[in-house]
C-alpha cells in the first residue's frame, strides 16, 4: 500500500475516485456556494481524499472549470428535437428553453457558460461551447439562411438569451462576475479533455470567423432597443 493510500481515511471515496465523480462534485459544491467559492481542498474535503489525488483526473483551474462546463452543455444538442428543428423558429425555440433549464437548474454554475471558449475567445457574444455555436450556424444555414443571416441571428439571439438568463440567474443568487482566481494549485490553461472541441470540429465557426469576431455591439443595442421600443408601442395601440 502507497504512502498516500493510506493517508486516506476509511469509508472514503479514493477507491472510486474518478474525473467524472470530480467533476460532478464541483457542480455540486457550485450549485450550494457558487464558483468563487470552490478549491481542490474543499472538493478533496467532501470526496474523503487527499488533495493532491484530485490532480491525477484534474489539471488545475481551467481543466476543472471546463469539465464543469462540459457536464452542463455537453447533452444540449444531443438532446435537441429534431422534429422541432425542421423549422427554424422551433429550432430557436428548443435551444433557448433548454439553454434556460440550464439556468434554472443550475443557477450559480450558469455564469460559467456564459464565458469565452479558449479555442474561440473572439466569438461575440461568448458562448463556452463552439459546438453549440456550429449546430446553431449548421442548422440556420441549411433553412436557407446566408452567412450574414446565420451570423445576425446568432448573436441577436445569444445576446438576449444570454443577458435574460444571467439576469434570472442573479436574481437567483448567482454571482455573475468571471471567476478570476485560480482555484488552487495547478497551472492548466487549457482544458485536456472535457470541452476540448477545437475548431477543427466546428467549420462553420471557423469559416465565419470574421464575421462571429466583428464588434457591432453599438448597432445591435440600438436595433434591440427600437424593437422593444416598437413592441411597446404595439400593445399600448391595442
Amino acid at each position: 500500500m502507497s504512502r498516500e493510500s493510506s493517508r486516506e481515511p476509511r469509508g472514503s471515496a479514493a477507491g472510486r475516485l474518478s474525473r467524472e465523480l470530480i467533476i460532478e462534485t464541483a457542480l455540486g459544491q457550485i450549485d450550494r456556494a457558487g464558483a468563487q467559492g470552490l478549491s481542490m481542498r474543499s472538493l478533496a474535503q467532501e470526496l474523503g481524499v487527499e488533495a493532491m489525488s484530485l490532480y491525477r483526473y484534474v489539471h488545475g483551474r481551467e481543466d476543472l472549470l471546463e469539465g464543469v462546463i462540459a457536464l452542463l452543455l455537453g447533452q444540449l444538442t444531443s438532446n435537441l428535437d429534431d422534429e422541432l428543428a425542421e423549422h427554424w423558429q422551433g429550432f430557436l425555440q428548443d435551444v433557448a428553453h433548454k439553454v434556460r433549464q440550464i439556468a434554472i437548474d443550475h443557477p450559480q454554475a450558469f455564469p460559467l457558460v456564459a464565458t469565452r471558449h479558449p479555442a474561440a475567445p473572439w466569438l461575440r457574444p461568448p458562448l463556452r461551447s463552439v459546438e453549440v455555436v456550429n449546430t446553431f450556424l449548421s442548422t440556420l444555414l441549411g433553412h436557407g439562411f446566408t452567412d450574414a443571416q446565420a451570423v445576425d441571428a446568432y448573436r441577436a439571439f445569444s445576446s438576449f438569451l444570454l443577458g435574460q438568463l444571467l439576469l434570472e440567474s442573479a436574481v437567483r443568487g448567482a454571482e455573475t462576475g468571471p471567476v478570476e482566481e485560480p482555484l488552487d494549485e495547478g497551472n492548466a490553461d487549457i482544458p485536456e479533455r472535457d470541452g476540448s472541441i477545437g475548431l477543427d470540429d466546428a467549420p462553420e465557426v471557423l469559416r465565419l470567423r470574421a464575421l462571429l469576431s466583428e464588434d457591432r455591439s453599438d448597432e445591435e443595442f440600438e436595433v434591440s432597443l427600437e424593437v422593444l421600443l416598437d413592441r411597446l408601442a404595439g400593445e399600448l395601440s391595442q
